[in-house]
């Protein structure tokens, strides 16, 4: 038998780069027959494979963890864990479950070969194995296989691009199969990472409590043409917005892509204090004013108490030359709306 390519012997981080995944494509070959591995290797192989091996239910999961093969070809009756748990395992695992199985098998009867389907398994080879015909089938699931792919390339291309322009993407599984990862945020952007934690503490896989709600109140209970009204989250002058986009298919559940955008307007505070020569405490002090914000509430969001609020608002009706709160949020709102026109009072 000529040399078998052994994932076992290179760390694990550094297996995936190994491959020389542009120009062959990675087949794993699982049998506890060695003549059986000796026929296929040497055929794929002849063939621009590359091939590696297992010959246990044990090192056929480890193997299949470190090199990602594209495709499995998976002896189902050996000693120990049968090839139908090797499937059922590397379907359970997330970065294994999109790989495609070719179950090879000697019996026909009806009932193994339902069960090698019901495991994961997309198709079936029966002994004595024949490399022309395996090959023939593994070439149509690996085109498929090689198209879904690149189609999840491009798609998470696409919404990390969202990021360099102020955007960030998340996906969140509303209901998945037998319950399974509901709730669960299952995939974001890098600046949404970010701005998670920043707003809500939160990480992967959790999905923001507020968030969630209002993502079920708004895909639950309305009509599922009208696009909900967005959710927006305030930290100072900072506030960032949730858009629902649109639902993406996926066969482990009923996902949503949801855009989000932080919108800054600490150019406004800082507009305010040079247009009307404030300190940058009465900038603040004034853009919630604008915003309609009471004492109370000011001094909460700027951690002050209610009376140095109002300090702050006598000086900065003494520089307007204004009497009333009133006054003095037209005032700035007429201001701002000339250096900001996009601005939201």
């Amino acid at each position: 038998m000529s040399s078998v390519f052994d994932p076992v012997k290179l760390p694990d981080r550094g297996l995936d780069r190994t491959l020389d995944r542009a120009n062959s494509d990675v087949v794993l070959i699982v049998d506890d027959v060695p003549d059986n591995l000796s026929v296929l290797h040497d055929a794929l192989d002849e063939s621009g494979y590359t091939v590696l091996v297992a010959t246990s239910g044990e090192a056929a999961l480890q193997r299949a963890r470190q090199a990602l093969p594209d495709i499995v070809l998976l002896d189902a009756m050996m000693p120990g864990m049968d090839g139908f748990e090797v499937a059922k395992r590397l379907k359970a695992m997330v970065e294994t479950a999109h790989i495609p199985i070719v179950f090879m098998t000697g019996l026909t009867e009806t009932e193994y070969l339902v069960a090698a389907l019901e495991a994961g398994g997309v198709d079936y080879v029966t002994k004595p194995i024949k490399p022309k015909e395996v090959m023939a089938r593994m070439g149509v699931h690996l085109q498929g296989a090689r198209r879904a792919r690149q189609e999840a390339r491009q798609a998470g291309q696409a919404r990390n691009a969202l990021d360099a322009f102020g955007y960030a993407s998340i996906t969140v599984r509303l209901r998945g199969k037998a319950g399974e990862d509901e709730g669960k945020l299952i995939w974001q952007t890098p600046l949404a990472r970010e701005l998670l934690m920043r707003y809500y503490g939160t990480s992967a896989p959790q999905t923001p409590g507020p968030v969630l709600s209002w993502l079920r109140r708004h895909v639950l209970d309305a009509h599922p043409q009208i696009e909900p009204p967005r959710l927006a989250i305030e930290m100072g002058p900072r506030r960032l917005t949730f858009r629902l986009h649109q639902r993406t298919d996926d066969d482990e559940g009923d996902d949503w892509l949801i855009v989000m955008r932080e919108i800054s307007e600490d150019a406004v505070v800082e507009a305010m204090s040079l247009s009307f020569k404030l300190t940058a405490r009465e900038a603040e002090v004034l853009y919630w004013v604008v915003k309609g914000k009471i004492n109370r509430d000011i001094g909460d969001i700027l951690g002050a108490s209610p009376a140095t609020v109002k300090k702050h608002l006598e000086r900065v009706y003494a520089k307007l030359g204004v009497e009333t709160r009133t006054a003095a949020a037209g005032m700035a709102m007429n201001r701002i709306r000339q250096l900001h026109p996009q601005f939201e009072g």
